[in-house]
């Protein structure tokens, strides 16, 4: 698992794990607008997540937009499959093209060092922990979580505030 960085600044200086185990230096994404969503392939939200997520990513992928996907376990055992049993899920069943990760857990003393850092936002009455699957963080081209989103929220809801971050 990647280590947490000394005082991190922006999610540009973690380094995470690709669903094959490679370090993946999230500075690669700098002056990009990111959606960074904790995912799950047998949630009842499954379908109309990774749907509207692909929907947004042909829209607006080529206008800066980038969507990070990190497999979680850690509600229902909704993901229970092997990295490579997930990225094959995804890239058959929903097509979907956006990067997918490593599978981490989001909540507790493990809860991976990104994830603590996008926690640690000035969230009000969403609190600290992370809900259940599919939660979402809207993070801007300077690396910092400006919003984030229940788990129920549509994917396609968020379109009105990335097109203010991509500046369309």
């Amino acid at each position: 698992m990647a280590t947490q960085p000394t005082n991190p600044k922006s999610v540009y200086d973690f380094v995470v794990k690709d669903a094959k185990g490679n370090d993946v230096d999230l500075a690669a994404y700098n002056g990009k607008v990111l959606l960074i969503v904790n995912v799950a392939s047998k949630c009842g939200m499954t379908n109309s997540n990774y749907t509207e997520l692909n929907q947004l990513y042909e829209k607006y992928k080529d206008k800066g937009l980038e969507i990070l996907a990190f497999p979680c376990n850690q509600f229902g055992e909704e993901e229970t499959g092997t990295n490579d049993q997930i990225t094959e899920f995804v890239c058959t069943r929903f097509k979907s093209e956006f990067p997918i990760f490593d599978k981490i857990e989001v909540n507790g003393e493990n809860a991976a060092p990104l994830y603590k850092f996008l926690k640690t936002g000035k969230w009000g009455i969403i609190g600290d922990d992370i809900q259940w699957n599919f939660a979402k963080f809207l993070v801007d081209k300077n690396g910092q979580a400006v919003d984030r989103y229940y788990p129920t929220t549509s994917p396609l809801s968020l379109e009105r505030d990335l097109k203010k971050l991509l500046g369309i």
